[in-house]
């Protein structure tokens, strides 16, 4: 039995199955044609046949069915279409590497995007288990737009073998004990974080030569207990003013103080190594009262430089333009580190409530329970006066006071 393609009489052109042949009304189109065969003909398709897709069957007892298809103008089948993923497309997969494996280090310095990280070698990623070596690095794009400051401790991924033109990543930023913070001013409520994980506040005042300034004072005390760091007031320049009075007007407060003078004696050299020996210290104060000439006799080979006050004005020079840690050298206890930060001249408190000075003062928290709901301390009817006047607290009081009124005040750098 003849196979259904010999039927055809029409010069024509099997391709896949199909038949391309010549259509008689118009020469100069084509026509594609699909044999529709009975059952048991030569195709072995069943009873009726089978229409490729797309194709419709031929007339019920045709023996050769023909189809034109004709394709409309701009017609587009799915096949037709490559389907590409847009731009903002999520990504294939929401899980990240976790970097498990990955060493820790400490932020020592910031500068436009690279962050200097202190790594301690521990024998897997490289030659001297123990030393300590400086790797730059810079800020993994899973982590968002949180900061990183100095302080932080951090994860770092990539090439941390601290050789010159690498870059390691920093890809997980660990929870920091504390966070020390500062508001452009009083009336905004934006927190600049300055240094994480700090466990003291060094003060640093001059005696003279700038005149000492006891609202800087309160309102740097107040950042201390807002971000639960030991203050510690240094005052230094005691060649020139004696320190009596100012250390009589903060002994209330019962913070720790320190003296020194030019030349640094070595005793009073020892006393301040002692108090930071162990701890992650902070070190603050306005320009020109003497904070890089300590830090320079604590660390000889920091190298800070060192401005001189203005005869005109009586303020300082800017001589620091970025905080960097510094770590101590060895002594009989840990080395501790010492962050320098730059002069300022303001220190905003517009993220601190009162609450939180309040609880720095444990001893008159007690007296707060009976004070009505959103007493600020100051006002007339305040629960703390009758219970400061039966625990003789009147001093500790006045001080609580003085450092809330100091927040309140809209003149930071007086």
């Amino acid at each position: 039995m003849p196979s259904c393609a010999e039927n055809i009489s029409l010069a024509a052109v099997r391709i896949n199955g199909f038949i391309l042949t010549r259509n008689s009304r118009y020469p100069q189109a084509y026509e594609l044609r699909t044999v529709v065969c009975p059952r048991g003909a030569g195709t072995g398709r069943e009873r009726g046949g089978h229409d490729r897709p797309r194709l419709r069957h031929a007339p019920a007892g045709a023996r050769l069915g023909s189809r034109v298809l004709r394709q409309r103008p701009g017609y587009r089948d799915e096949d037709d279409v490559r389907v590409r993923a847009g731009r903002g497309s999520k990504p294939r997969t929401r899980r990240r590497p976790a970097h498990e494996s990955a060493p820790e280090a400490f932020v020592v310095s910031v500068d436009r995007g690279r962050y200097g990280c202190v790594l301690q070698d521990t024998g897997d990623t490289g030659d001297n288990p123990g030393a300590e070596r400086l790797v730059t690095a810079m800020k993994a794009r899973e982590l968002g737009r949180g900061s990183v400051v100095v302080g932080d401790r951090v994860a770092l991924a990539g090439d941390v073998s601290a050789s010159a033109g690498t870059l390691a990543r920093i890809v997980r930023v660990a929870e920091r004990s504390s966070v020390l913070r500062r508001s452009p001013d009083d009336t905004d409520p934006l927190e600049r974080v300055i240094v994480a994980n700090a466990d003291q506040l060094v003060i640093v005042v001059a005696l003279a030569d700038p005149e000492p300034k006891t609202r800087f004072i309160d309102r740097c005390l107040v950042a201390a207990y807002d971000a639960g760091l030991d203050p510690l007031l240094v005052l230094t320049k005691s060649d020139l003013a004696a320190p009596r009075r100012l250390r009589a007007f903060y002994r209330p407060l019962a913070i720790p103080m320190l003296t020194t003078r030019q030349p640094l004696p070595a005793q009073t050299l020892a006393r301040l190594r002692k108090a930071l020996d162990g701890r992650v210290s902070v070190l603050i104060g306005q320009s020109g009262v003497g904070k890089s000439s300590l830090v320079n006799a604590l660390v000889p080979d920091a190298g800070r430089a060192v401005g001189r006050v203005n005869a005109v004005t009586g303020k300082g020079r800017h001589t620091s333009s970025s905080a960097i840690a510094l770590q101590l050298p060895p002594s009989g206890r840990d080395a501790g580190w010492m962050i320098d930060t730059p002069g300022v001249r303001g220190f905003g408190l517009g993220h601190v409530t009162t609450d939180r000075v309040v609880e720095a003062f444990g001893d008159l928290a007690e007296g707060t329970a009976a004070c009505p709901p959103g007493c600020d301390h100051l006002s007339a009817g305040c629960a703390l006066d009758e219970w400061a006047a039966a625990h003789d607290a009147q001093a500790r009081l006045e001080s609580l006071r003085r450092l809330l009124r100091s927040r309140e005040s809209a003149e930071p750098s007086q």
